[in-house]
């Protein structure tokens, strides 16, 4: 686990193949039962994509996340940017997805990272998000089941 305030880093092992659990993040269906609502999505490096979700006050989050893929290795790795479209500043985030095969299952390791250390509203952010991956991967644990 990285510790610092610039990234988040979860660890989640699953006992599914790499095989399902890639589907299972890169299949929009089935991205909008575990991720966010999807509105574009392919796993090719350069697609541009949507995500839809509760608007936050706190941090002036609208809602919606622009993304973009920026690195695909099939059953290995899948990164994408994070962006809300309507932010005063950009952030600069990215999501970084790696598979590691581990005995019969996965081991997923999700790294949120691009957090601006000195913003206080970013850090509130890394804040409220640290606390929403661990829902998000129990989530993905239930469409993998």
């Amino acid at each position: 686990m990285i510790d610092d305030l610039t990234t988040l880093q979860l660890d989640q092992f699953y006992p599914h193949p790499p095989a399902k659990v890639w589907r299972a993040l890169t299949t929009p269906e089935l991205m909008d039962r575990w991720l966010l609502e999807s509105a574009g999505f392919e796993p090719r490096v350069g697609q541009e994509f949507t995500l839809r979700a509760k608007p936050v006050a706190a941090t002036n989050f609208s809602g919606l996340v622009s993304c973009r893929v920026l690195a695909v290795v099939e059953l290995e790795r899948l990164s994408f940017s994070w962006a809300d479209p309507q932010a005063a500043t950009p952030t600069g985030w990215v999501l970084t997805w790696d598979l590691h095969p581990e005995g019969r299952g996965t081991r997923l390791v999700l790294t949120h990272s691009g957090f601006d250390p000195d913003d206080p509203t970013q850090q509130l952010s890394r804040t409220i998000m640290g606390g929403g991956w661990p829902r998000v991967l129990r989530d993905l644990d239930a469409v993998l089941a």
